[in-house]
């Protein structure tokens, strides 16, 4: 079965306006400075799920010179939980905010407070 003549000029179309490279990448909204509000969000939402006190979760992000600071607040009962044996839940939480953090030159961490 063969390509229609529509089918066709989309794909051209795209080869011609990214130099080949196919269809661009829709990242949505970005708030002030271009960062993803996001973010803070999904970071908010994944400790919120961890947690026995999701209301006591709190992220704010803190913009500092050569970094993106999320710093995540829980209660103290539950800091062991968002930490997690040997620390591997607080070292997957970084990883999957690094993932979704925009790219820059910055550094993007995740620091929970005490």
């Amino acid at each position: 079965m063969a390509p229609s003549d529509d089918q066709n000029e989309d794909q051209g179309s795209h080869d011609e306006d990214r130099g080949g490279r196919g269809p661009r990448r829709n990242d949505g909204d970005r708030g002030p400075g271009g960062k993803s509000p996001d973010v803070a969000e999904l970071l908010r939402f994944l400790a919120q799920n961890l947690v026995d006190q999701p209301d006591d979760v709190h992220v704010v992000f803190v913009e500092e010179r050569n970094a993106n600071v999320y710093e995540l607040e829980v209660a103290d009962e539950d800091l062991g939980k968002v930490i997690g044996r040997g620390g591997k839940t607080a070292r997957a939480l970084r990883a999957v905010v690094q993932a979704a953090a925009p790219r820059s030159r910055k550094r993007t961490m995740v620091e929970i407070l005490e």
